[in-house]
């Protein structure tokens, strides 16, 4: 019989801070950097929590060298082969300057299994940091191979995802992963929720999961659905370890694409005539859109359906300038509410409901 829960599920659109006494004189006081342990990967990491989404577009080597400079994590796609020479070389060299603290390979359940554990078995592969990525979150394959991959190496740090719900976010943990991924179609070129009916609010999928995955002594990373600065503290606030971020990133510098100019029209007369300039832009596509399944995956299947979108994404300039201001902004955060540690911020946290969360004047927030 069909059931319906009938509770309020929220976004971060839905929330504001409230904002509280504080003993901190100014956002410069607020550490974002955050010592974190893990269930079972046995080294500590100092991050600020953010990480760059798997993506073709923001997985990059280029993204990863700017973040790594803020303590800031990249996940590089999965379509990077570490037996290129190249490649591999980037990660010794990576590694070797800064011991490969930041950095993440990615897989998911249909890719070469002999190969991934071949290339996880050499000893002089350098990321012990594996992302195991599927959108389907809930399916058994996932749970055993979870279990195997920590079976087989048992040094891992392992991020595994996507889920909504408590219960499986606690299975994921209990069988071997360190972190869980929350998010089913909140991402901007996400069509999951449009196309299957299936998802959940991404602030109320944070609360739960990681309510459950603190219960049993495992992390949790939201993934997908921060536009702006304050989505992501409102992630934090909410009870996340780790933000994972694709749109935000995408359009950069670092990402990739190729950079795209285009003429439009503008509102100002001159002459009588609509003034027009010319605007820079970068492609941006969801890996399970058409167009990553046939650059990436050959073509797409005949049993399933494209599940993502491509945009063109204004153009933003270096990485940096994206990260300083993330940053800057949950610094913020953190002296409106009296958090001094990136860690505080749930601790620290009441959300007000909101009917509405920003001022519009003129058309422009």
């Amino acid at each position: 019989m069909t059931q319906i829960i009938d509770s309020t599920e929220l976004d971060f659109c839905d929330v504001l801070f409230k904002p509280k006494r504080t003993t901190l004189n100014s956002r410069s006081e607020a550490n974002v950097i955050r010592e974190y342990k893990f269930k079972y990967y046995p080294h500590t990491l100092n991050s600020c929590g953010i990480i760059a989404a798997n993506m073709a577009t923001t997985g990059t080597f280029e993204i990863n060298n700017v973040l790594q400079k803020y303590q800031a994590i990249t996940c590089l796609h999965k379509h990077y082969d570490f037996n290129n020479e190249e490649n591999r070389k980037y990660l010794i060299q990576n590694y070797q300057q800064n011991q490969n603290a930041y950095t993440f390979v990615s897989t998911g359940l249909k890719d070469d299994k002999e190969k991934l554990f071949a290339i996880l078995s050499d000893k002089e592969f350098p990321i012990d940091k594996l992302c195991i990525d599927i959108a389907n979150g809930y399916i058994p394959k996932l749970i055993e191979f979870v279990r195997e991959v920590r079976t087989n190496f048992p040094h891992l740090l392992i991020m595994v995802g996507n889920v909504v719900t408590g219960d499986m976010t606690q299975d994921l943990i209990l069988n071997g992963a360190d972190i869980v991924k929350v998010g089913i179609g909140p991402g901007s070129v996400c069509t999951t929720r449009k196309l299957t009916g299936v998802g959940r609010p991404q602030l109320s999928a944070i609360l739960e999961c990681s309510d459950a995955a603190h219960g049993v002594g495992g992390l949790v990373c939201a993934d997908g659905g921060c536009t702006c600065a304050g989505d992501v503290a409102k992630a934090f606030g909410a009870g996340a370890d780790f933000v994972m971020l694709g749109g935000m990133f995408a359009g950069t510098d670092e990402a990739a694409g190729e950079l795209i100019e285009k003429t439009v029209q503008t509102n100002l007369l001159c002459d009588g005539v609509l003034v027009t300039k010319k605007e820079k832009y970068k492609q941006f596509y969801g890996m399970s859109s058409q167009l990553a399944q046939e650059k990436h995956f050959g073509g797409m299947a005949c049993y399933r359906a494209s599940e993502g979108k491509v945009v063109e994404v204004p153009y933003k300039g270096s990485a940096e300038s994206v990260i300083q201001e993330i940053l800057g902004g949950i610094r913020s955060t953190m002296s409106y509410i009296g958090a001094r540690r990136l860690k505080d911020i749930a601790k620290c946290t009441t959300f007000y409901r909101v009917n509405r969360q920003l001022n519009e004047v003129f058309g422009k927030s």
